[in-house]
């Protein structure tokens, strides 16, 4: 019987995906793919009190963001999303490890609007890059809070068109604890409430 347990062990150990050997990738998206026959939520997108928060990434196969940790002195950090529904907005965040002070983060913000009762359309807005230092970055949490106030920071901050810069995501399981999205582009992400 495949469950989360079977899905937390299979991804254990594997870096988000970087670790993955392709079997191990073949066997993880088995274990995605049975778990979303049990999605416990019939419609994810309307249950704003289980998307709320901050989720950190436990596993993806977006070369997107696997990417990051190819950069010579670095090494790709935790990854976290944060969904504040009652502004319809959306945060990603990596933290970028490599030499002593020059501890990084990438960051985007963007809207997203129901499709379905489980797609939404992400519109992205704005994209942060810099050293946590410069923008004193504490946790998602507070460094999101300077975002919604307005804060502009000492960093690569600029805004992106939303036109251009936008895509879909089905949401594929969502439970109090564990979230499976599907995006535009073929990739899977499997995240944990912080």
């Amino acid at each position: 019987m495949f469950g989360k347990s079977t899905l937390i062990e299979a991804i254990a150990g594997k870096n988000r995906g970087l670790l993955a050997t392709e079997p191990e990738k073949a066997a993880i998206l088995i274990a995605i793919a049975k778990l979303e026959e049990r999605n416990p939520t019939s419609r994810p997108v309307e249950a704003g009190e289980l998307l709320e928060g901050d989720w950190r990434l436990l596993y993806t196969t977006s070369s997107g963001l696997l990417n990051i940790d190819r950069f010579p002195l670095f090494k790709l950090g935790q990854i976290y999303q944060s969904i504040r529904v009652k502004t319809s907005s959306v945060y990603n965040i990596a933290e970028i490890y490599g030499l002593p002070y020059l501890e990084g983060l990438v960051s985007v913000a963007a809207g997203f609007e129901p499709l379905s009762e489980r797609r939404v359309q992400v519109k992205f807005k704005r994209s942060i890059l810099g050293l946590q230092r410069l923008v004193s970055y504490q946790s998602p949490a507070s460094f999101i809070q300077q975002i919604e106030q307005g804060q502009k920071f000492t960093a690569i901050d600029f805004a992106l068109n939303s036109s251009e810069q936008q895509g879909w995501l089905d949401i594929t399981y969502l439970d109090s604890d564990l979230r499976i999205g599907r995006g535009n582009e073929g990739s899977v992400f499997v995240l944990a409430r912080v």
